[in-house]
């Protein structure tokens, strides 16, 4: 775990850099993750139809395309009301902010209607928080396994999509479902040497969450499962010291557990859909045989390597360790066959990570910034990376490995700069292109741009759209 002065002084620094958190919503996604919370704490129910008009009528999303699929009848779900594909987790993870946006409105005499500036910056710091807590806890799960992490938890920040969705973009999801898996992770590491029942329980309750943060995210739980299986293995043909509860109470309680901890999900989509499940509409995007399951890793338009190249990094080291063998790789209490199958069961959730991705039929994500929907595997990354610079003990294969992850993270921050300046085609990559103003443009503007983000950033948002 990191250590007490660690904490404070990460603290510290994270507080330096909420001024350039972007308090703003602009994208439907965004209009509906809020609008959950919204309706929830001042309509007391699930019809979004004022949250929506609200913002088609303040410009926010003021598209013949916005009113037709949010505000016309013909679109409207089972029960007549205006759809939603947006989950409710985000919104119950920024109640808590919110209720002080709320506070704010009422102390600085903004309006109380959950709709003005307080409340929208409210929930934007929320989601530079839940950042900030999923690198953290990204580092402490690399730690436990390799005896460091912190370096690599915010390269991985500032190499992926993640500082994007913290910072720039706060109202989408993402944040809060990186949060929310690295939760789960960690829990899953804290409670797999001996699979308590309280352990089962807790580890079902983090799995439930990140199923009501984002539906899809559920797919990662095949790790910690899988393992589990194996141990329940292990124990039928011998017994493990320390054991003390019957696998299959674990597993009923750890079962039990995560329904109850999805409930939230089920009951909101019940009151909106008439159905425990989303809407029919939304069911009809899903294609369950993958077949982008290649594209979303490959496709050098649109796939994840293209967007994260860190992440093609981290996948080596997790690759590295998993072939490891009884090679010493691990500089911690974790032993070598732990962290072994720890890598091998990540590389099988970062695998169905990109099959559930690869089954949408909006697969390519275009006009968002990079394959957001692998903003999840945070902590997997994370732990990737550690996991290769724990293997990596001479000085000029470190090196090499340092400037690879320079690179990534400035073409990251590169790729950032051009889509908030509308300097790329934000419906796909041109790689050539985008290298081109990324490391030879971009370098000699960037003071300028960054003094610009943080002291006249309302110029940005009025740039033409491509």
């Amino acid at each position: 775990m990191l250590s007490r002065r660690e904490l404070i002084g990460l603290c510290l620094a994270f507080l330096i850099t909420l001024p350039a958190v972007t308090p703003r919503l602009y994208a439907s996604d965004e209009i509906e993750y809020f609008a959950w919370l919204r309706s929830a704490a001042f309509d007391h129910d699930v019809d979004f139809r004022n949250e929506y008009q609200h913002f088609y009528d303040n410009g926010v999303a003021h598209t013949d395309l916005f009113y037709e699929t949010f505000l016309s009848a013909e679109r409207a779900n089972e029960l007549g009301r205006p759809v939603n594909y947006a989950t409710p987790g985000p919104g119950l993870l920024w109640a808590p902010f919110y209720a002080v946006g709320h506070a704010v409105a009422i102390v600085s005499g903004a309006p109380r209607d959950g709709f003005s500036h307080p409340y929208i910056a409210a929930i934007a710091y929320g989601s530079a928080c839940y950042a900030f807590l999923a690198t953290l806890i990204s580092a402490a799960i690399a730690r436990r396994v390799f005896g460091r992490g912190l370096a690599a938890g915010f390269a991985i920040a500032l190499g992926s999509p993640l500082l994007f969705y913290g910072y720039v973009a706060p109202g989408f999801g993402h944040a809060c479902s990186a949060f929310a898996v690295s939760l789960f992770i960690w829990v899953w590491l804290r409670v797999r040497r001996r699979w308590t029942i309280p352990g089962g329980i807790a580890l079902g309750i983090c799995g439930g969450l990140i199923g009501v943060v984002r539906e899809q995210d559920v797919f990662l739980s095949i790790g910690p499962a899988l393992d589990f299986l194996l141990y329940w293995a292990r124990g039928a043909r011998a017994r493990v010291p320390g054991r003390t509860d019957s696998p299959l109470i674990v597993a009923v309680a750890g079962t039990l557990s995560f329904l109850a901890g999805l409930a939230p999900l089920l009951l909101a989509y019940h009151a909106l859909n008439g159905r425990f499940f989303p809407t029919e509409t939304a069911a009809r995007k899903m294609t369950w045989t993958a077949p982008h399951f290649w594209g979303v890793l490959f496709s050098p338009e649109y796939g994840l390597f293209a967007w994260t190249p860190l992440a093609i990094v981290a996948i080596v080291g997790l690759v590295v360790v998993a072939a490891g063998g009884r090679n010493a790789v691990v500089e911690s209490d974790t032993g070598d066959r732990d962290a072994r199958r720890i890598a091998i069961l990540a590389l099988v959730m970062i695998a169905a990570q990109a099959y559930s991705s690869g089954s949408v039929e909006s697969w390519t994500v275009a006009g968002s910034f990079g394959q957001r929907r692998f903003v999840a595997i945070t902590p997997l990354l994370v732990l990737g990376l550690a996991g290769l610079f724990t293997h990596l003990r001479s000085d000029l294969p470190r090196r090499v490995a340092v400037v690879i992850v320079a690179l990534a993270i400035w073409w990251n921050l590169g790729l950032m700069a051009q889509f908030g300046l509308h300097r790329m085609d934000r419906q796909k990559l041109t790689l050539l292109a985008n290298a081109r103003v990324t490391f030879i443009d971009l370098p000699r503007e960037a003071p300028g741009l960054v003094w610009r983000y943080l002291t006249n950033r309302e110029s940005l948002y009025k740039l033409p759209r491509q």
